[in-house]
């Protein structure tokens, strides 16, 4: 998503019109929910996608008509059993879309893709915002805790908390109506240990957008030469993990040190706190080990059965690689799950 709007922002500074196109509701069998983005150029090439198929070719055509009369709108698409058999889905289903029309000579849209660009770069929940009450006029905003509203003006606090759910929403006060979808979500992924695993699974982890941050205490295995894509490397003492790192409840951990001990010594801390997901790497064999261990320090069982482990889906994963997969698979299970995602 982050690249996408990092393409709207260069499309206008070299002078191009454009249309975000954003899916803001949907019911049955339709390709992607509400959330959905796709920017469609003048010459119709596009970037992102709303799902393929005949909503997203008929959408490329209308943002071109759009383009030309430089107006937003919005239109319903209703999907027959024919138009949905292209996506081997057996109904149809009802998708509505928002056609946002980007004017390049308008400087308030450079300047909200700009603040978009920033609030990815901050660690903090930040909303998208759009006023579809007049689809003709400017409508497209961004709020974030620590900025407050950008492009978006009238909205009072009692509208706001309506505004800033876990999951896209469209809201009416008065005359005015809105669509809201989250934007960033704060939260890191907390790995420890740089290992084999750890290398495999940032690099696909901050492709599906989540934050990286790897912890080790070997120089050679947290640096920014060996995960290029970690938001941060720490190198330090696993006996005293929260002398460099602080860990709030939008968090993840992954525990993959090089040792059992290492694993032990993590875990224990971090079942202080409440995170998100803890996940713990390594056999039933050996986490029934260091359950034990943990027991005898005071640690609950049910504070031990509330870590994922072994951590991962259970694909039968082997390979470092595969079981990068897996892992991502299951943090992805886990995030979609808070924001509230699973139908």
């Amino acid at each position: 998503m982050r690249q996408l709007f990092k393409t709207v922002l260069e499309t206008l500074e070299k002078g191009e019109d454009g249309v975000l196109v954003t899916i803001i509701a949907s019911s049955g069998s339709t390709p992607r929910g509400a959330g959905s983005h796709m920017l469609v150029r003048r010459d119709g090439t596009t970037k992102g996608t709303i799902g393929g198929g005949a909503v997203e070719y008929r959408s490329i055509q209308r943002s071109q008509k759009a383009i030309e009369e430089k107006a937003s709108y919005i239109h319903s698409f209703v999907l027959g059993k024919e138009q949905v058999a292209d996506l081997g889905m057996i109904c149809g289903g009802d998708v509505v879309v928002y056609f946002q029309y980007l004017d390049h000579e308008n400087q308030e849209f450079k300047d909200l893709f700009k603040k978009i660009e920033e609030a990815y770069d901050k660690d903090e929940d930040s909303w998208l915002i759009m006023d579809i009450t007049n689809e003709a006029r400017w409508g497209l905003g961004l709020y974030s805790k620590s900025a407050g509203f950008t492009g978006i003006k009238g909205i009072d606090e009692e509208e706001r908390e309506l505004l800033l759910q876990q999951k896209a929403v469209q809201k009416s006060f008065g005359e005015r109506k809105y669509y809201s979808e989250p934007l960033v979500r704060a939260g890191c992924v907390y790995i420890f240990g740089g290992g084999h695993v750890a290398q495999e699974l940032v690099p696909v982890l901050a492709h599906v957008g989540f934050r990286c941050v790897v912890f080790d205490d070997r120089p050679e295995f947290a640096n920014e030469k060996l995960f290029p894509q970690a938001e941060r490397t720490i190198v330090g003492d696993y006996e005293r993990i929260f002398d460099y790192l602080e860990l709030r409840e939008c968090d993840y951990v992954c525990v993959m040190t090089r040792g059992h001990q290492s694993d032990y010594v993590v875990q224990r801390q971090v079942l202080t706190k409440n995170a998100c997901y803890i996940g713990v790497i390594g056999s039933r064999r050996k986490l029934e080990t260091l359950a034990e261990k943990l027991m005898a320090d005071g640690v609950t069982r049910e504070q031990i059965n509330n870590c994922h482990s072994p951590i991962g889906l259970e694909i039968h994963a082997e390979t470092p690689a595969e079981i990068a997969i897996s892992v991502a698979g299951e943090l992805i299970a886990v995030r979609a799950l808070r924001e509230g995602r699973k139908k």
